[in-house]
């Protein structure tokens, strides 16, 4: 684990702009906006989207700013919502897979561009699973399989799907059958199977499970006691419910096996504990960070998933969108810009930070109707207009349907 210098805090410091006053957040553009003005407007889109629960945490490296929750962990019984129930996580939880990848590879026990394949005994295609179906055993016939490297998987250009169920283009697909859909290491293509893959090969090298290695070397040390990559007994008085568009309630599913992919349970605290331990080290000059925020490869889809994810375009080359190892990344006029979504039924998040302005946000719902107020939530705190809400399928509610 890289703990952080106090040197580079101190630097991140030296160079920040002037302190706004009391009750004032200073966004990345130098503007600044009241906390007052911020509980209001986020109620106000909060009612008008019908978002059944949501929790907006802005981050900098020595403090947190702003923290507050809107609605409720159980809508029909009334609940509210805190800043420290557990959320599912969803796709959040591969920006920390992200993160303890690149610590393996700094010590030296990965290396990112060696095929996975090398550091299995036998063939991926007969690697055993306790439970058959996350196996690997449809890629026999497919050699390209044996190209596959952890940069690859973690930069979402490993050829396999996001999932065996559904294909390319968000089409479900009974049969579960995985396959390649592209050369690997040579297109995009958002991807929780290859995820998946290298979670099994990091838990072949060290001889430990991801639970067990993100605790040690991430959860432990900076003391995010209520996130886990499996569900546990603590969070059991502490959770709040997942809530469709209509508003009604998803019973909780509790996850029994850790997936670098999707598992994680955290809370809006916890992972904004996590959020500001990148920002210091960053500011710090961590070859980790470093490593974990160097583009690999541009994007230039439409959408990020659907039909529109396999046309081309130039929109988003203002922002020269990107990925790294686990994060997605874009240019602004003030710097890099670092980001990692969640969603999953009844769930639906968003982080991004600015390391050059030492500042993010983090914004966790418990709604399927959550997405609906990103773009607007996201220049309203940080002043983030940068996010490619299209290419993310943030359509503001105002227009959906229309």
């Amino acid at each position: 684990m890289k703990l952080l210098c106090l040197t580079g805090l101190l630097l991140l410091l030296g160079c920040t702009a002037e302190i706004p006053p009391t009750g004032m957040i200073q966004r990345i553009d130098a503007t600044t906006v009241s906390v007052d003005s911020l509980d209001a407007r986020i109620r106000q889109l909060v009612e008008a989207a019908d978002v059944a629960g949501l929790t907006v945490t802005i981050v900098q490296p020595d403090t947190v700013p702003y923290r507050r929750a809107f609605g409720y962990a159980h809508r029909s019984r009334g609940d509210t919502l805190r800043t420290d129930h557990v959320f599912y996580g969803a796709s959040l939880s591969k920006a920390v897979f992200g993160y303890l990848v690149a610590d393996l590879v700094e010590e030296g026990t990965i290396d990112l561009d060696r095929p996975l394949q090398e550091y299995f005994d036998v063939p991926i295609p007969e690697l055993a699973f306790n439970r058959e179906w996350r196996g690997f055993r449809d890629l026999a016939d497919d050699p390209r399989y044996r190209e596959i490297t952890a940069r690859m998987c973690l930069a979402h250009t490993s050829g396999l799907p996001n999932w065996r169920w559904i294909s390319r283009v968000g089409e479900f697909a009974p049969e579960g059958k995985l396959r390649l859909y592209t050369d690997p290491g040579t297109v995009y293509s958002y991807s929780g199977e290859g995820m998946m893959l290298l979670q099994h090969a990091i838990e072949h090298v060290t001889g430990r499970g991801l639970e067990e290695l993100a605790r040690e070397r991430i959860f432990d040390p900076l003391r995010m006691d209520m996130t886990s990559y499996v569900w546990q007994d603590r969070f059991g008085d502490a959770f709040s419910y997942g809530h469709l568009a209509d508003g009604s309630v998803i019973p909780k599913d509790t996850e029994d096996e850790a997936g670098a992919a999707g598992s994680l349970e955290t809370t809006p605290e916890d992972y904004a504990v996590f959020l500001q331990h990148v920002l210091r080290s960053t500011a710090a000059g961590s070859p980790l960070t470093e490593r974990l925020f160097t583009p690999v490869i541009r994007i230039r889809s439409r959408m990020q998933f659907g039909p529109e994810s396999l046309v081309n375009t130039t929109e988003n080359d203002d922002i020269q969108l990107s990925y790294g190892l686990g994060w997605g990344i874009l240019q602004t006029p003030y710097g890099k810009g670092v980001f990692k979504e969640g969603h999953g039924e009844g769930f639906q998040h968003y982080s991004i930070l600015f390391p050059d302005r030492g500042i993010g946000v983090l914004l966790m719902a418990n709604s399927d109707n959550a997405e609906s107020i990103f773009r607007d939530l996201l220049a309203l705190t940080v002043g983030d207009t940068y996010t490619p809400w299209r290419w993310e399928n943030y359509l503001p509610y105002v227009t959906k349907g229309s």
